[in-house]
Formats: structure tokens, C-alpha cells, sequence
């Protein structure tokens, strides 16, 4: 696989994955609403894609190493990695019930991250089990501080 396609699709899909699992996860905490949630993921599918694409763009930029040709090929594979895996987690909202579909997305998005950890470090000399659980503890942070935010604003809103 092209290096610029590379990178757009590695960053994009774990963008997708961090940013989709702690923001429905607050959601979740937060409102427990699906309909919520569905404009949640929607929200990260569009404004988040386009965010990280013009970031990576602008950073392929900034190296003043590639040709205009690699830095759109990174663009446009962050946002549609961004864009399609975010809106997976709409799935599983719209098959069972939300406290499911939350525990279904975070397993989908754990494995994924797992998944595409194995294969980044696969062939390189770094420690694959090393990266992936770094790579997992950090989505677990994640999750975890957006959970308990969620609750925290409920608890404010309920007040």
C-alpha cells in the first residue's frame, strides 16, 4: 500500500475509532438517548472527518516532502476512513437496544484498534503486544473519562 494512503487510513480509522467510541459513550452517560447518539455519530462522521482530512493535509504540507498527488491521496483516505468507520457504529444503535449497542460498539472499536495495531507493527522490529495494549489503554482512557463525564453532566443537569 502507498505511504500516503497509508497514513490516511491508519490515522483515520483510529480517529474513527477514539472520537466515535468517547463520544457515544458520554452520550450514552449523559442522555441515554439513541436519537442523541445517532446525531453524535453522524456529527464525528462529517465534522470530525473533514477536521482530521484538513489536518493531515496541512501536516503532509508542512513536511514539504510529498507531492501534491500523496498529500490529496492522505486527505481523501483520512475522510473516507473517518467518514465510513464512524458511521458503523450506527449499526448496532439501530438493531438493539442503546446499553447493547454501546457494549457492541466498544468490543467492534476495541478489536478494530487491535486489528489495525497488529497489522501497523507486523514485520517491524517494535513489539506488537507492546503496541497494542499502549494503543488500547489509551482507548480505554478514553472511554472511560467520557463515561464518567457523561455522568457527571447528567448529575449537573439533573440539579
Amino acid at each position: 500500500m502507498k505511504h500516503s494512503m497509508k497514513t490516511g487510513l491508519c490515522f483515520g480509522l483510529t480517529s474513527a475509532i477514539i472520537t466515535t467510541l468517547g463520544l457515544i459513550v458520554g452520550l450514552h452517560s449523559f442522555s441515554g438517548s439513541k436519537l442523541v447518539v445517532i446525531g453524535g455519530i453522524l456529527t464525528i462522521a462529517i465534522a470530525d472527518a473533514f477536521s482530521d482530512a484538513l489536518g493531515i493535509h496541512v501536516s503532509e504540507e508542512a513536511e514539504s516532502i510529498h507531492t501534491d498527488r500523496e498529500i490529496w491521496e492522505s486527505t481523501l483516505t483520512t475522510f473516507l476512513a473517518k467518514f465510513l468507520f464512524a458511521l458503523t457504529f450506527m449499526v448496532p444503535v439501530f438493531l438493539v437496544d442503546l446499553s447493547t449497542a454501546i457494549m457492541i460498539s466498544v468490543i467492534w472499536g476495541l478489536l478494530t484498534l487491535t486489528f489495525l495495531s497488529y497489522i501497523i507493527t507486523s514485520g517491524e522490529k517494535e513489539n506488537t503486544w507492546k503496541v497494542i495494549v499502549e494503543h488500547l489503554v489509551i482507548a480505554l482512557i478514553v472511554i472511560s473519562i467520557t463515561h464518567y463525564v457523561g455522568d457527571w453532566v447528567s448529575i449537573v443537569k439533573a440539579n
